[in-house]
């Protein structure tokens, strides 16, 4: 059936904020679907509150809502768009959930709206944990035995049936949030208390265990004449008990008979006929006993998953895209392949390689956090690889996290097998490198089998590469055919060193004189039946070579590798706007990256793709291979964050030209003696600061710059092991902290600034062609110096900075532009203190806030910043009306204000005592993700964001207050407005006799830590019983993790509004006074626009 003639524009809702458990994955998904709807002819609305996406450029939709996604807005939306359908299956649990509220409601039956992709009755069958178990039974499969608990006092009787340990799951929820193993009753009362609370419908399930299980996954799809289709097989490495996100995995599925693989293939079919997904896709997860066999099914998600994106890139089977055009009432057997061109989507994917995928986790940014891997979700990202075969793919994904210590190594051992072994026994994001020398140590598969639980035909694998590198290693010279030998099995140059007592650089050398080098093969949903037209590849050291010559003008565009905290899908909108808007030039684009949940690695995004990891070695192979026909102009490494800026310097070394800013250029921004000479130079102003490279170097830099110091290692993104130290103890305790990342060394010292405290922080993206320089925005925090400004809510246009300080601003960039030698994107971020304006720091690269600035005040930094580097000037883009005339630094009083907020996981991460760690904000980068909220005025902004990031303030209930002394003065007027407001004031001891001087009365309460009577509750009692609905907790200065910890932590496990610094609290309460009734919402095009309507346009 052609597509449906009753659809002409369709609502498509986004996935919101980056978090744990919900990614870039469905940024990727979401933004195929708006292109393949629009090139149907179809009018795309779209509604996601996530400027750090390409998804949310004006450009994907034909309206695009940066909006809270809740019923109340999306039914605004419905009233100004009038969609003829909704399309939530691409925004992962987000959109379902919206979609099923919107239901619930009424709004889809009061206008009329339908729901494609997936209707509400499938959705509830999958995601209902009765109605699925029901279909997996009558499918004829096995499911665990289970019980579903709306009350602790239920789970408690149903324990007692099925036993400990058991694994409890809360319906609704997504990346496994809320689930896990309870192995006592104190875990199950903790878990479900926990489970009931995250689960929108308040139930969990409790499930017998089938901890150490085989587990496995199938992505389908299917359409409305019941044809399906197995995209792709996964295997999970790791057994059951460890979240399938946290788990490296590979496709296809490596350990199962095909007798056994075609057993789960009938299951799946069966189950989505039942469950009734007939327009999209699915994804099943199977879990395999190894001993008998029994299969049972773990669950569905109707909907695109965070495989679909891992199985989308292994195939070359673009799932969202098809989804999008199902959900439109095409059938499968009438959607072509695009990389065949001859073979229609109903033909299920070959593959004739190997992918895997590995987990990259940010255990270092919550050093207290419990490392075990459990069913809750708690990586950040994933890097990916395709070889020949397992053990080639897997050294190459390994390298890929960029991670010390993530790859194989063979250093001197200290630890026993014994010792190694029962480190193995509990899954952690290290496990893989703990198996493989264990097995260096003595340890045979079996018993490395019986200690993880891990198939023994990996561990075989992994043992086959300590065969290889012990070849390497003793072999009398560094033959040809040893080094091919290592080269197959995926060894890279730098381990090839390490066996020989070699300079990696020196293998390389070796190798090129020797001319062995990979070839590229070709990622083509056929194993080879059919010529591919699209060029996606790999690397591997095999006879020939697949890549199609090329005699055009070449940039290659180095991607910024797995997501991370600190380097987001930020960095990826960057080099996709990069790729979009050199290709439009005529040059042919390069993408190289290894991150498979972002639309730089989707196959159309440039006009080549190559899946490799981004270190000097693999890169460099591209590059050769590139610059085998054609001309190679350069390759921009500005773009991808840390990752390709850290490869600028080798890459100049062997002779790549780099485009834009120099690696000279970068190293003086970073390098702090000549740092200080262009500031010298500028007449501008930093925090007195030095340098150390020991502690007792920092120790005598801080006493002779005073205390508090801010200190951070250098070279790093997202705040890395920075922090705020406040005396010498403190100063210690830091380089115990960091010390098994090794950051700090001579050729990387310690940066130590005084800290300036009540400073205002200011953010700067801005463009230097070497002669103009073009603001692209200028931000204002609105927390205090001192929180990272990634953690950092910020306002655009700033709203309490005065002309002269912005002229002042504007002048000092274009200075430190010109003395460092920008030629392209540069972030700026200052600090006023006592009316004088500090340089913190300058980076000669795109930053995080460049999309949203790009999408508040609708200026294309990225594109323009490409264009830049590839010779244009900003007169020339401003003349051909690539950016507008008056740059981002004069916004006028009528321009709608943005705001950008952070979401932080801190719920994600507990103790091993089972505690959630400390949510207090500080220099060192922890957010995920971002949300935007644009408006007319700040305080309706400042709501939305709110709204956005954590469901916003409530409008009546119980606030209470807790600050440190320093705080007091400047939480006065916001606790006596919220009192004014209607709110009970709850607060302690020292605070409420502060309030009470002021007029403001307040119910003291106890501490924590305070002696009180039997049946008296502490505030953290009270808040555990959803007594408090606001709290208001600031660090009190040295003591800071010590100090109100409990009510942090308290108040983030009963998912309320908390805040810890004064300058948010006085946004909120503002913007609470504000808040309408109804939301206002309007698109992005509307307000460009009232931009093009202005007389300077």
């Amino acid at each position: 059936m052609p597509k449906r003639p009753d659809i002409t524009t369709v609502l498509v809702i986004g996935s919101g904020p980056i978090v744990i458990g919900q990614a870039a994955e469905f940024d990727y998904s979401g933004t195929q679907a708006c292109r393949v709807l629009r090139d149907e002819g179809v009018r795309v609305v779209l509604v996601n509150s996530n400027p750090a996406t390409i998804m949310t450029d004006p450009g994907f939709a034909d309206a695009t809502y940066i909006e809270p996604i809740t019923p109340e807005v999306i039914e605004q939306i419905i009233v100004a768009e009038k969609p003829d359908a909704i399309l939530p299956t691409l925004g992962g649990q987000t959109a379902l959930n919206a979609a099923m509220a919107l239901h619930d409601q009424g709004i889809l039956a009061k206008y009329d709206v339908e729901l494609i992709g997936a209707s509400f009755e499938a959705i509830l069958r999958g995601e209902d944990r009765q109605q699925f178990k029901d279909i997996v039974l009558a499918a004829g499969a096995d499911v665990a035995q289970s019980r579903i608990a709306t009350s602790v006092e239920g789970a408690r009787e149903y324990a007692a049936e099925l036993g400990y340990p058991m694994v409890i799951r809360p319906s609704f929820t997504m990346g496994g949030a809320g689930s896990g193993f309870a192995y006592t009753e104190d875990d199950l009362i903790r878990m479900v208390s926990d489970g009931l609370q995250q689960s929108p419908t308040h139930e969990v399930l409790l499930e017998e265990s089938i901890l150490g299980w085989k587990e496995y996954e199938l992505e389908l799809m299917r359409d409305h004449a019941d044809n399906v289709v197995v995209v792709c097989s996964i295997e999970n490495v790791d057994p059951v008990g460890v979240h399938t996100g946290d788990s490296i995995t590979v496709a296809p599925a490596l350990t199962l008979t095909d007798r056994e693989y075609q057993h789960l293939r009938d299951i799946g079919i069966d189950i989505i006929r039942r469950v009734g997904v007939d327009t999209g896709g699915c994804n099943i997860q199977f879990a395999v006993d190894p001993k008998s066999g029994r299969v049972i099914v773990i669950e569905m998600n109707p909907r695109v998953s965070r495989s679909s994106a891992l199985a989308s890139k292994a195939t070359g089977f673009p799932i969202a895209k098809i989804a999008a055009k199902l959900a439109l009432g095409y059938r499968l057997d009438e959607i072509p392949n695009d990389i065949t061109r001859v073979t229609p989507a109903s033909f299920e994917p070959t593959l004739d390689y190997i992918v895997v995928k590995v987990p990259r986790f940010a255990f270092e940014k919550f050093p207290v956090a419990d490392r075990t891997l459990t069913t809750t979700m708690k990586s950040v990202g994933e890097a990916m690889a395709l070889g020949r075969n397992f053990s080639q793919a897997l050294n190459k994904a390994l390298r890929s996290l960029e991670q010390r210590g993530s790859s194989f190594h063979w250093a001197r051992q200290g630890e026993d097998k014994d010792t190694l072994l029962e480190r193995a026994s509990t899954p952690t994001d290290g496990r893989i490198v703990t198996v493989q020398q264990a097995l260096r140590q003595g340890a045979s598969v079996d018993e490395v089998y019986r200690a993880t639980g891990i198939d023994p035909w990996f561990v075989d694998q992994i043992a086959l590469i300590n065969e290889v590198a012990l070849a390497v290693a003793s072999a009398p010279e560094l033959t040809d055919d040893v080094l091919l030998l290592a080269k197959e099995h995926g060894l890279s140059d730098a381990q090839v060193g390490q066996l020989r007592g070699m300079d990696e650089q020196a293998v390389r050398e070796l190798r090129h004189e020797r001319e062995i080098r990979p070839v590229f093969k070709t990622v083509d949903t056929c194993a080879g039946e059919f010529p591919a037209y699209t060029p996606y590849h790999y690397s591997s050291y095999d006879h020939s070579s697949e890549v199609t010559r090329s005699e055009r003008d070449k940039i290659i565009i180095l991607g910024s590798g797995p997501n991370r905290i600190g380097q987001g899908i930020e960095f990826d909108y960057s080099c996709v706007h990069a790729a979009f808007a050199l290709r439009d030039t005529g040059v042919e684009t390069i993408m190289v990256n290894c991150n498979p949940e972002t639309v730089s690695t989707d196959y159309d995004t440039s006009d080549r793709l190559y899946f490799e990891p981004l270190t000097l070695e693999d890169v460099l192979e591209v590059i050769h291979q590139e610059s085998q026909s054609g001309t190679v102009k350069g390759v921009l490494v500005q773009l991808g964050g840390q990752t390709p800026l850290g490869l600028a310097q080798g890459l100049t070394d062997a002779g790549v030209p780099i485009l834009g800013t120099s690696p000279e250029a970068i190293d003086r921004a970073e390098e702090r003696g000549a740092f200080a000479a262009i500031l010298d130079a500028a007449g501008l102003q930093a925090p007195k600061n030095g340098t150390a490279h020991t502690r007792e170097g920092a120790l005598e830099v801080a006493d002779d710059i005073g205390y508090p110091v801010l200190v951070r290692p250098s070279f790093v993104l997202g705040g890395r092991a920075m922090e705020i130290i406040y005396d010498p103890d403190n100063m210690s305790d830091y380089f115990d902290r960091i010390g098994e990342f090794a950051i700090v060394s001579e050729s990387a010292p310690l940066l130590v600034d005084r800290f300036l405290d009540d400073a205002i922080e200011i953010d700067v993206d801005a463009l230097y062609d070497g002669h103009r320089l073009y603001i692209g925005g200028v931000m204002e925090h609105i927390e205090e110096a001192g929180i990272h400004s990634g953690d950092s809510a910020c306002t655009l246009p700033p709203v309490t900075l005065g002309r002269d300080i912005i002229d002042q601003v504007r002048a000092a960039t274009r200075k430190l532009a010109e003395g460092i030698g920008v030629h392209g994107l540069i972030n700026v971020q200052f600090a006023i203190a006592a009316g004088v304006l500090y340089v913190l720091e300058a980076n000669p690269r795109a930053s995080r806030t460049v999309p949203f600035v790009s999408k508040a005040l609708g200026i294309p930094l990225a594109r323009a910043a490409a264009l830049v580097m590839n010779g244009a000037t900003v007169d020339q883009l401003v003349s051909d009306g690539v950016l507008p005339e008056t740059d981002g630094s004069q916004v006028p009083a009528w321009h709608p204000v943005s705001v950008k907020e952070a979401v932080l996981p801190f719920k994600r991460f507990r103790t091993p005592e089972g505690h959630i760690v400390d949510s207090i904000l500080g220099p060192e980068m922890r957010s995920t993700g971002e949300v935007m909220g644009i408006d007319r005025t700040f305080p309706l902004a400042f709501a939305k964001s709110q709204d956005a990031a954590y469901g916003g303030l409530p409008r009546s209930g119980t606030v209470f207050v807790s600050v440190a002394d320093r705080d007091k003065r400047g939480a006065i007027l916001p606790v006596a407005r919220l009192r004014e407001l209607g709110y009970d004031i709850w607060a302690t001891e020292g605070t409420a006799e502060v309030l009470s001087r002021y007029g403001v009365s307040a119910r003291v309460v106890a501490k924590h830590t305070d002696v009180r009577g039997d049946d008296e509750a502490s505030i953290v009692d009270l808040i555990a019983d959803g007594q408090v609905d606001i709290i208001i907790n600031t660090p009190r200065g040295r003591s800071a993790r010590a100090d109100g910890y409990e009510i942090r932590t308290a108040t983030v496990a009963a998912d309320k509004a908390l805040f810890t610094t004064i300058g948010q609290l006085g946004a909120a309460v503002v913007s609470l006074e504000e808040r309408p009734e109804v939301p206002h919402v309007k698109s992005l095009q509307a307000y460009q626009a009232d931009r093009d309507a202005q007389p300077n346009g």
